[in-house]
């Protein structure tokens, strides 16, 4: 049998077809705009994803058997909020997690409602990028828009009810929407209040490994798949990066080098972080996480590369570093703002400690580096909590660099498992349609049995030394600069 993932990127949409063994037969990418209105604000047209998923679906099939393809499953850019009216037209293009422009709103809930009444009802206090904020600023600020609403859902929900008709979503994704009570695995009916909605326009909950519906006739025939293809509910990104690494059971960590950043670790045990500079989220193999999300990791680095020094050659740009912990100049990678730890939308990318022989290669380095000490922010967090993280799994597309890699092992002193596959998300999606499928019992024999490690960055004590005097130095700065962020806004 073959499965699809569907790993819907903020940048693009990456198409996988694996069989149940875990061999890759073929992957596909299609790109989509991103629109930024607003400073601060992040937008794109679910229409796009749909569009270029339907494009991708083809060349991805090309010489297969269309008649093995038994599932389709997602792993999906969280928090995003999408909105269809009466007619299922969309109203208005969708608002992104790495949108920031929701600060009042997110200031009512943790201040007025209260992050303790928060963490109570969900596991979490509010964020920037998370859902619940966004509706209540549609509600404040477009109510002719916020009336027409008769279906809310999350970014990969809307591919999923296009190809299947089911209005569905997941427990992982729906966890990152401040509307569920992450804990029971319900929708919370005090939070819904909160925000003005009914249990309604939202979807049916899923595992993310449970059967949601079949693909639709028509869109069965245009890509001649047979109309019993399952979809799956899929998993939000992060959770389907997870199973796409192995990173199911208690105490197995993951760090994705994404356009965002994340810190993700499983554990059997429903657990809060009692500040909120962690998220409680459900996982997708029917347990818990704790994650911690930067909202700007590898796209740090495509930035300084594309925009700046305007090269597409990142391979050479990273030769040129050669002295590992003695970078004087450093970064802070917040260039949409900062969500784990520091909750803060007004914070804003920074490189501070060049001299006269600085140079440019200082600079790359101060880029990857900040991201990995951005990192290393919040596994502290998690280490506070007594998570015990003997070792992690890493993937996205910064996970390509061996050099990165090396800062991250070094930085955190953990060893870094490479996974033979670094697909991800889309990887993990297929998964999960393999366990809908009745391919694997559980996602975790799944897991175990496709997942495979292709080597380890094992951390040199030399050089942990080194960087944990950096590190020091490094989280003194924001402290520092944040009364300078809260007045340039």
């Amino acid at each position: 049998m073959l499965f699809i993932g569907v790993d819907l990127g903020t940048s693009s949409v990456k198409l996988l077809l694996m069989d149940e063994a875990g061999k890759i037969h073929n992957t596909v990418s299609k790109e989509y705009p991103l629109f930024f209105p607003h400073p601060g604000w992040s937008e794109q047209r679910p229409q796009d994803w749909f569009d270029m998923t339907m494009e991708g679906l083809p060349e991805l099939l090309e010489g297969a058997d269309r008649s093995q393809v038994a599932g389709i499953s997602f792993g999906g850019q969280m928090h995003g909020l999408v909105i269809l009216d009466e007619n299922d037209e969309v109203i208005r293009p969708a608002i992104l997690w790495n949108d920031g422009r929701t600060m009042k709103e997110t200031d009512y809930l943790n201040n007025v409602i209260g992050k303790q009444k928060l963490a109570d009802l969900t596991g979490n206090i509010a964020f920037a990028g998370f859902t619940a904020p966004k509706i209540l600023w549609v509600k404040e600020n477009e109510p002719d828009n916020f009336a027409k609403i008769c279906k809310i859902m999350l970014p990969k929900d809307y591919l999923c009810y296009k190809l299947s008709g089911a209005f569905a979503t997941d427990v992982s994704d729906a966890s990152g929407m401040l509307l569920l009570d992450v804990k029971n695995r319900c929708w919370s009916p005090e939070m819904l209040k909160i925000c003005g909605i009914s249990e309604q326009q939202l979807p049916h909950l899923y595992e993310s490994y449970e059967k949601v519906g079949t693909l639709k006739s028509d869109i069965a025939a245009q890509l001649g798949l047979s109309d019993n293809v399952v979809i799956a509910a899929g998993a939000g990104d992060n959770a389907a990066a997870a199973v796409g690494t192995g990173t199911v059971g208690s105490g197995a960590c993951n760090i994705s080098l994404g356009t965002s950043g994340t810190i993700f670790i499983s554990s059997d045990k429903y657990s809060v972080d009692p500040n909120g500079a962690l998220h409680s989220f459900d996982h997708a193999d029917g347990t818990y996480h704790l994650m911690g999300c930067m909202l700007s990791a590898a796209s740090c680095n495509k930035w300084w590369m594309d925009e700046i020094l305007q090269t597409k050659d990142y391979a050479a740009e990273q030769a040129a570093i050669e002295k590992l912990g003695e970078n004087h100049v450093f970064y802070l990678p917040y260039l949409m703002g900062e969500r784990s730890p520091w909750n803060n939308p007004n914070a804003r990318a920074t490189f501070i400690g060049m001299t006269m022989d600085s140079t440019r290669a200082d600079m790359t380095q101060a880029v990857l580096e900040g991201v990995a000490f951005a990192v290393r922010d919040m596994y502290e967090v998690a280490k506070s909590l007594g998570t015990d993280i003997a070792r992690t799994k890493i993937c996205g597309g910064g996970a390509k660099s061996p050099l990165w890699r090396k800062m991250v092992a070094n930085i955190l002193n953990l060893p870094v498992d490479i996974p033979v596959s670094e697909e991800g998300p889309g990887m993990g999606g297929a998964m999960l349609a393999m366990v809908a499928c009745g391919a694997y019992a559980s996602v975790e024999e799944a897991a175990s049995a496709i997942v495979k490690v292709a080597g380890t960055e094992e951390p040199d004590p030399e050089l942990v030394a080194k960087y944990e005097a950096r590190y020091q130095q490094f989280k003194a700065i924001y402290p520092a600069l944040k009364p300078v962020f809260d007045v340039i806004v």
